[in-house]
């Protein structure tokens, strides 16, 4: 609620309004603007939203000039170094840290939701053999509303908790299947024995004619990337699950929006771009022409995984999947591998570098997961999809959240509009 308001003076009219603000918990407030178009005739203008807040949220807070990250309160470092991803699922999902009953049920019934439906597999199939996965994965996840019927009323809370923890659970399954068809190899089923992370690594890379076994370490580090992406705020793909969950569409529907959004290469894109600016460096030799080439202003190059639109500071994720990263390549990596030893040393010169130091370009999330995806042998074309899995809990926590609101309303944002007056249609022959 406001606990004061602030006024605006119409420099036309000399009318004087007056707005409450919204105070937050942590961060600035909000002036409520809700009636501003009626009281001065008046819309805002804010492309890209960086003044705007979209909605109210309990779950996640972020303060890029610190560096700091909150799930539901708790510091990300604190999750990253002793949570699961499951347990931040559950977290998210539910307000509070679950007890070791509660944990242990979650986890039961995620595991136990993560077969597809067999007429569902095999839709794959129709998909052409060198289908990008996030292409398959936009057109799977909106292809469930069409065979889980019981879990698509949005009045029902009991659905709307179904259809999270189908998500949530099915996405892996999703995922390891998309992959499979790229490659020509056959899906493999869930397997209930595993974790989460362990059972993603094997339905991606276990085949039925040998036995695999899941390595602890690309599983552990699996599992921090994940806990690490589950939520970031209102970014572009959450945005996107808010408003089109504003229209009431299903929950499938709604994360089938957001898989598309982060599909863009300026969204969940990133770590990919960073291994394709590794490949065209090439070699430690030509690091420090392409870090010329990106000091210079002239220069379109630039260092990808390096910096953070939000952050101002260190990316907090960075410090925590930094010591992952080098023991995953320490591990399970040959040691002269050229990419990874020219990661090595361009992660050296950014954060020694005064030019990057000074401008605050320090390594980011991205830099680090995509060599870890690397090193774990997924395929660049996976990467995103790798993030939509994560960050599908903070998709359907946000979209719980909103669709639990007393005064929920289809978003519709307004324009500015700059094009013709009305003028009077033309016939064709006298054009």
């Amino acid at each position: 609620m406001s606990d004061h308001t602030v006024t605006f003076t119409d420099n036309r009219t000399g009318q004087t309004i007056e707005l409450p603000v919204r105070e937050s918990t942590l961060g600035p407030g909000a002036i409520d603007i809700g009636r501003f178009f009626r009281d001065t005739g008046y819309f805002t203008y804010d492309p890209g939203f960086l003044s705007t807040a979209s909605c109210q949220s309990d779950l996640t807070y972020l303060d890029g000039d610190q560096g700091q990250l909150l799930y539901r309160g708790y510091p990300i470092e604190q999750l990253a170094e002793k949570s699961s991803f499951l347990e931040v699922a559950h977290l998210m999902l539910n307000d509070e840290l679950p007890n070791q009953d509660e944990l242990d049920s979650f986890t039961d019934i995620i595991i136990h939701h993560s077969m597809l439906n067999e007429s569902l597999k095999r839709l794959f199939g129709g998909f052409y053999h060198d289908a990008h996965p996030m292409a398959i994965m936009v057109g799977v996840v909106g292809s469930l509303s069409a065979f889980y019927h019981d879990s698509t009323d949005i009045t029902n809370a009991r659905h709307r908790e179904i259809a999270a923890h189908r998500l949530i659970a099915k996405m892996p399954t999703i995922a390891a299947a998309s992959y499979k068809h790229s490659i020509g190899e056959p899906q493999v089923y869930p397997d209930n024995s595993l974790s989460y992370a362990g059972n993603l690594l094997n339905m991606m890379f276990s085949i039925p004619c040998e036995p695999y076994e899941v390595n602890p370490i690309a599983e552990r580090a699996l599992d921090l990337i994940f806990i690490l992406h589950v939520d970031h705020e209102q970014n572009a793909s959450t945005s996107t699950v808010r408003l089109a969950g504003s229209s009431l569409a299903n929950p499938f529907a709604c994360i089938a929006s957001g898989i598309a959004a982060l599909w863009g290469p300026a969204h969940g894109g990133a770590n990919e771009a960073v291994l394709d600016m590794l490949e065209e460096i090439g070699d430690v030799s030509n690091i420090h022409k392409y870090v010329a080439k990106a000091k210079d202003k002239n220069d379109s190059f630039r260092l990808m995984g390096f910096g953070h639109r939000v952050y101002k500071n260190y990316d907090p994720r960075a410090r925590i999947i930094r010591t992952m990263c080098h023991e995953v390549l320490s591990e399970l990596c040959q040691q002269d591998d050229p990419m990874f030893e020219l990661a090595r040393e361009l992660e050296s010169i950014a954060l020694n570098d005064e030019y990057f130091i000074e401008r605050k370009l320090y390594p980011n999330v991205d830099f680090y997961s995509g060599l870890i995806y690397k090193a774990l042998g997924i395929p660049t074309n996976m990467f995103t999809v790798m993030f939509a899995i994560a960050r599908t809990v903070g998709w359907v926590s946000q979209w719980m959240e909103m669709i639990g609101e007393d005064n929920q309303r289809i978003g519709r944002p307004r324009q500015l509009y700059t094009g013709p007056t009305q003028r009077d249609y033309v016939e064709i022959d006298k054009r």
